[in-house]
């Protein structure tokens, strides 16, 4: 089962990974122990064959990530060698939540800030609702960004976008953030979840192994020509045809029914 912490949420319903920051009094700022508890429930979620798409989201209707959670830096950031340490954590859910194989899905209400922007960047959509708010306040904290950080946002919205972002360090609106290509969707509240999840299980229901193959195509692309590993693309794509899903797929359609994939 997924690590489970008192800030932390993660569940599986339905073929669905649920991580559920759950830090509300803090607008579900991001401590340390969260960054670990969202590694480990990642993890989980990228072995498990049952789990085909993962939703984060955020308790409450105040924020899906306010940010890093200031209050621990005197403990936790005091030194050169602490600071070190609570990096190395943060990085390792940014990356283990790039890298996972399922596709993500960020669900968005409320603030989205700082580190929380991050998470959603890192995300493969993100479905947000109407009175959602944005921004990176890095320049207003005196607070530097690696350049792997800057790299993904600027895939999604642009170099002017990105600049835009960081220079000012102000809070966008959920249409502006429609604008910059920063989110896929924007919905009324009361209309957010039950889109979420009807997209979701859009996806569960799908060959997941045609959806590993399209999202393991896109993130070589991300990578320099020189690093991409064009001949895995090409097993993946080779093992759909080869799979019980492909023949399963084809009956169905020739059948006029649903089809019902296995992943194998």
């Amino acid at each position: 089962m997924p690590t489970t912490t008192e800030k932390l949420i993660a569940r599986k319903e339905g073929g669905i990974g649920w991580i559920i920051f759950n830090n509300p009094a803090k607008r579900n700022a991001m401590s340390m122990d969260m960054y670990e508890a969202m590694t480990a429930a990642l993890e989980d979620y990228s072995r498990d064959p049952a789990v085909r798409v993962v939703i984060l989201k955020g308790a409450g209707d105040k924020a899906f990530v306010s940010g890093a959670d200031i209050s621990e830096f005197k403990e936790k950031r005091s030194t050169a060698e602490s600071t070190e340490i609570y990096h190395a954590a943060s990085e390792r859910a940014a990356k283990t939540l790039r890298d996972c194989p399922k596709p993500t899905i960020a669900m968005i209400r409320g603030f989205c800030m700082g580190g929380g922007m991050g998470t959603a960047v890192n995300c493969d959509l993100r479905i947000a609702s109407d009175d959602s708010r944005f921004g990176v306040p890095a320049a207003k904290l005196g607070v530097g960004y690696r350049y792997e950080r800057l790299k993904h946002l600027e895939a999604l919205v642009g170099p002017s976008f990105t600049m835009e972002i960081f220079y000012t360090g102000r809070q966008f609106t959920a249409q502006e953030a429609l604008t910059m290509g920063l989110i896929n969707r924007m919905l009324p509240v009361d209309e957010l979840e039950p889109y979420v999840l009807n997209y979701a299980n859009t996806i569960v229901n799908n060959a997941p192994l045609t959806i590993a193959a399209v999202k393991t195509s896109v993130m070589q692309m991300g990578k320099a020509e020189s690093q991409r590993d064009i001949a895995l693309c090409d097993r993946m794509v080779d093992a759909c045809f080869a799979s019980k899903d492909y023949i399963e797929g084809r009956d169905a359609f020739l059948e006029k029914r649903k089809a019902a994939f296995q992943g194998r």
